[in-house]
């Protein structure tokens, strides 16, 4: 096992990439298809769980097409990375009986509240938030019952993939815990959690140990990837907790930060532990758990500004000019603050009628000014969000590893910086959760002793950026100020979900 090669499939919200792997992290090819956003209604998104399988069927086929005779002889294993909490109803064909409902849908409000609780979030290692399936399922039980008891099984991204890959339907244990649907310190379905969703374990995916293998993929399609020897399918893990490995963040004192289309930052643990700062997810470490801060508005917030008020010849594109002005400004913006809840509030209030909200306008305010603002807003959450992890666990960070759109940006990194006073280390790889399930599935077929081993030797790393003390400083001041307002204005967005819903 000196030199196989792995692919790697990360099915997310928008496309299916695949990428082809080495022993040392280097990637020899990728390939990618898009898929399609469904949306049928307010707070509603949806995808067409058959292109979770034709998009990652053609990216695959990409990558391999693009690889010598010879290295397709090398590849010797597949795992699969994914959208998490996305889930489909599937009849024992595999065809599915409604559009599959993603993550990023919140049109369960109601159920969060009724069915929400200290409880459920000790037993599942969740808040009662709106991305865990749970109370997207428990919406579907009261508002089609009929489709929900029919389905032969309801099942996440991986389950659904390795369907079509092996022909069962199995999902890794770091994959279907994001449904919210597991006794997570017992790593099994919750018979209470089953029943407030309105399924059975018989509709449930089997569960595989993390990084273990599950099978050999069906010959008919290595065939036709042009792969002449077997290849094995290697349970994976969600996103989230891939991008943990694919940065290496594994020590105690080291956490991850995806500034993406959400803000997701995360430690791993090897104690189970729950807590209000964060949510507890299953790790691609075996035996090991992921304590992960959300933020829901991460770059989607500074697109939206660019779109909506930037340069409308830019229609929404990065913007240069605006970004120097932008830096050019001194922390704190003037004084004007914004809470970044545009998309409701995930970490640490895990209110799903939070609005965002933008304080301290005066008339010397530009541009500028607000979309600073806004990238503060996002860096200031995040300060808080740490903050809170490192009190609840003890721990004391020193360093975040960086991946996403915005860790390639200088603005963001030095603000993200600066705010939460901690060097960002930016990851070499683009497709960073794509590298942590090729680093399982290194483990799985025994190119590394285990998991942390492949992380370790597989990562790599192409800027820092260091904190400015001083301007650390400045924003304490600035965060002490910003954290008190959404607690003084909580009570208003309930009155206002309440209005909206009479309209």
């Amino acid at each position: 096992m000196s030199d196989p090669l792995v692919i790697a499939v990360d099915s997310s919200t928008s496309a299916t990439k695949a990428v082809v792997v080495d022993k040392s992290g280097q990637v020899l090819s990728t390939g990618k298809a898009d898929i399609d956003l469904l949306t049928p209604g307010m707070d509603m998104y949806e995808h067409d769980p058959v292109q979770w399988w034709e998009s990652t069927e053609t990216a695959i086929s990409q990558a391999c097409a693009a690889l010598s005779d010879a290295d397709r002889q090398r590849i010797k294993a597949l795992c699969i990375t994914h959208q998490r909490e996305s889930f489909a109803l599937v009849d024992e064909d595999g065809g599915a009986l409604r559009p599959a409902i993603l993550w990023l849908d919140s049109r369960a409000g109601d159920e969060i509240k009724e069915h929400g609780s200290d409880h459920i979030h000790e037993l599942s290692g969740k808040p009662a938030d709106t991305t865990p399936a749970l109370y997207k399922i428990a919406w579907l039980k009261k508002h089609e019952p009929e489709v929900l008891t029919s389905a032969h099984k309801l099942v996440d991204v991986h389950a659904y993939l390795a369907h079509h890959l092996v022909g069962r339907w199995v999902s890794a244990v770091g994959s279907a815990d994001t449904l919210n649907l597991l006794d997570i310190a017992n790593v099994d379905y919750s018979d209470e959690l089953l029943d407030i969703a309105g399924v059975t374990r018989e509709q449930m995916a089997e569960l595989a140990p993390s990084a273990s293998i599950i099978d050999t993929i069906k010959k008919e399609l290595t065939d036709s990837w042009g792969i002449p020897g077997d290849v094995v399918l290697v349970a994976g893990v969600g996103d989230g907790q891939a991008a943990g490995l694919g940065t290496s963040a594994i020590d105690e004192d080291v956490a991850y930060v995806n500034i993406g289309t959400s803000v997701v930052a995360g430690v791993h643990a090897f104690e189970y532990a729950y807590s209000p700062a964060y949510r507890t997810l299953l790790g691609g470490i075996p035996d090991s758990y992921v304590l992960e801060i959300v933020q829901n508005s991460g770059s989607v917030l500074a697109n939206w500004f660019r779109k909506e008020l930037g340069d409308p010849a830019l229609d929404g594109g990065l913007d240069p000019e605006l970004d120097a002005a932008a830096e050019a400004l001194e922390p704190g913006t003037d004084g004007l603050l914004t809470v970044p809840y545009w998309n409701a509030v995930q970490s640490p209030h895990w209110d799903p009628f939070a609005k965002g909200i933008v304080l301290g306008f005066g008339s010397a305010h530009t541009r500028a000014h607000m979309y600073r603002s806004i990238i503060e807003g996002m860096a200031i959450e995040l300060r808080g969000n740490l903050e809170r992890v490192q009190e609840s666990t003890g721990r004391k960070l020193r360093e975040l590893r960086c991946t996403g759109g915005g860790s390639r940006n200088p603005l963001y990194r030095r603000i993200f910086a600066d705010a939460t006073g901690l060097p960002l280390v930016v990851s070499g790889v683009d497709e960073v959760s794509a590298q942590g399930a090729a680093m399982m599935a290194m483990a799985a077929i025994g190119a590394y002793p285990d998991v942390q081993s492949a992380s370790e030797g597989m990562a790599s790393f192409v800027d820092r950026t260091d904190p400015d003390p001083e301007a650390h400083e400045i924003y304490g001041e600035w965060a002490a100020i910003q954290q008190d307002i959404y607690p003084a204005l909580a009570d208003i967005f309930t009155r206002i979900n309440s209005v909206t819903k009479r309209k």
